[in-house]
């Protein structure tokens, strides 16, 4: 009876452990994220102007931005903020991640695991960049030049902010189409040649994904398709130069 109740509790310490270490890195998580909103909320105003300067720069003259909520003024450069933390965030976050599940993995998987880590990040800022210094300036431009005269440009503050924050994160993820792609090959899901012979289909797949994740107008559409294909296309060239090394034990 004695070394069934220590054999049950032996089973469970490893589970407790693993939901304390959780927790912990949970914990760690939320107050970085804390950390950086104390260190931007004073600026909360300013990273607005920066955000909506792609917008503010092809207002007609004597046009601005408005609030139609009360709130608004506050909120929104609030939420941005909040949404901001979690993104520079993100390298300290995939840390934590990579700490819970590291003494999980092979010793051939962690080296590939730390790259392939660096490299998304890397690239979900890079589509983040690209939406902002490409894609606002030409979308922008179109929608302020093809309103019928007489009105009157100016856009809600709130709703510019969800525009803005709903592009950057789908360039985020589609620039993250490499390493998925290259994660496929790799992990002998598919291989490089099958998916080099549906890709009549992944470029249609991205104008359609373009279509759903921009707004309507074909300008933003083929800026988030085109991209998406092309990054495909190096995935594909990246999965080529590897071979599948399976699962070692």
């Amino acid at each position: 009876m004695t070394s069934e109740t220590e054999s049950k509790s032996s089973e469970t310490m490893p589970v407790v452990s693993h939901l304390l270490e959780l927790r912990n890195r949970l914990l760690h998580s939320i107050l970085a994220v804390l950390v950086i909103f104390l260190c931007l909320i004073y600026f909360a105003n300013d990273l607005y102007a920066f955000i909506s300067e792609p917008l503010r720069a092809y207002l007609p003259e004597g046009a601005t931005m408005i609030a139609t909520e009360v709130a608004s003024p506050f909120l929104t450069p609030f939420k941005l903020t909040i949404v901001l933390s979690v993104f520079i965030a993100i390298p300290y976050l995939l840390h934590q991640v990579w700490g819970f599940i590291s003494p999980g993995l092979y010793q051939h998987e962690k080296k590939l695991a730390i790259p392939v880590l660096a490299s998304s990040v890397f690239l979900f800022y890079a589509g983040m960049v690209f939406a902002y210094f490409v894609v606002f300036p030409l979308v922008f431009g179109f929608f302020t030049s093809v309103g019928p005269e007489g009105v009157s440009v100016m856009t809600d503050i709130n709703h510019y902010l969800d525009f803005v924050l709903k592009l950057f994160f789908a360039f985020g993820l589609a620039f993250e189409i490499p390493i998925a792609t290259f994660l496929l090959i790799l992990s002998g899901a598919t291989s490089a040649e099958k998916l080099a012979a549906k890709r009549p289909y992944v470029v249609i797949g991205c104008f359609v994904m373009g279509m759903l994740l921009t707004p309507p107008d074909i300008i933003s559409q083929a800026l988030l398709a085109i991209p998406m294909w092309l990054l495909f296309e190096v995935g594909l060239l990246f999965g080529k130069l590897v071979k599948n090394p399976g699962r070692q034990i």
